[in-house]
């Protein structure tokens, strides 16, 4: 168990109401450079200690841990469902799909599931030229794609993906060709399906809400603005096992990330 870990024991987590907004952050009239600083100083700080071969899963933790904090210190509210999903894997490796809504899924992910799950992503292999990112990106074993030649990207995938799956890693996957600020099911591919059923494992859906940073225009397009008012959800499906042709997986997973966001624009 890391000593790192926020949510040792918890199937769920709710931020409580006494958490304090930073006077910092109020007396910059909750500016977002009060969030992007304190982000992107935690950022620089994985990539070099990513660069030194230091990045095991305590710092992983630690890290991605600071980024759950800043946002309840801004008056960000994080909520956490499913996480017994994940402590019954007891380590078995699946494949994690998950809908793609900003940068923050991959600033947060490590502090909820890097306890139970020793994971990689499927990245923009553009990703890898970004200063610290790379470091970052290589800790993980991730696989890079370029998005310009759909098929070879499929290869590499299901290639380089069944061999980490065979290690007994699991593998993280959001796919959607882009970040979107709603689900939209007919933009959510069957990568997933395709790899666990290539590596005989299940899949396990998990379900993102996380517009509390919006997408910025132009040069800015990855510093939006922050909206504490906007909840932070991540939520986590049981395993489903991959059969047949795969479609009804594929199906399974949709559904629940569907009525998870149902749910959660009615709350």
């Amino acid at each position: 168990m890391s000593k790192y870990y926020l949510f040792s024991g918890m199937d769920s987590y709710d931020t409580p109401d006494n958490v304090p907004v930073s006077l910092v952050f109020k007396l910059m009239g909750r500016s977002r450079w009060y969030f992007y600083y304190d982000n992107f100083k935690t950022f620089i700080q994985t990539g070099i200690c990513g660069k030194k071969g230091r990045l095991d899963q305590d710092m992983q933790i630690m890290f991605s841990s600071r980024n759950i904090k800043l946002i309840e210190r801004c008056g960000g509210r994080v909520h956490l469902r499913g996480l017994n999903h994940l402590r019954e894997l007891g380590g078995k490796p699946v494949v994690i799909v998950g809908n793609h809504m900003s940068l923050l899924e991959t600033a947060a992910i490590h502090a909820v599931i890097r306890e139970y799950v020793d994971f990689s992503f499927v990245v923009k292999e553009s990703l890898l030229h970004v200063p610290f990112f790379k470091h970052i990106l290589l800790s993980f074993n991730s696989i890079p794609v370029g998005r310009t030649n759909p098929r070879e990207d499929l290869k590499a995938v299901l290639t380089q993906g069944k061999k980490i799956l065979e290690s007994g890693r699991s593998m993280v996957i959001f796919p959607q060709s882009t970040r979107t600020d709603t689900f939209e099911p007919e933009h959510f591919n069957s990568i997933g399906v395709k790899l666990a059923k290539s590596a005989g494992v299940s899949i396990l859906p998990m379900a993102l809400k996380t517009d509390f940073i919006s997408t910025g225009k132009g040069k800015l397009r990855d510093l939006g603005p922050i909206h504490p008012e906007r909840d932070v959800w991540f939520e986590f499906g049981a395993p489903i096992p991959v059969e047949g042709n795969g479609q009804d997986a594929h199906h399974a997973s949709v559904e629940f990330i569907g009525k998870c966001f149902d749910r959660w624009k009615n709350s």
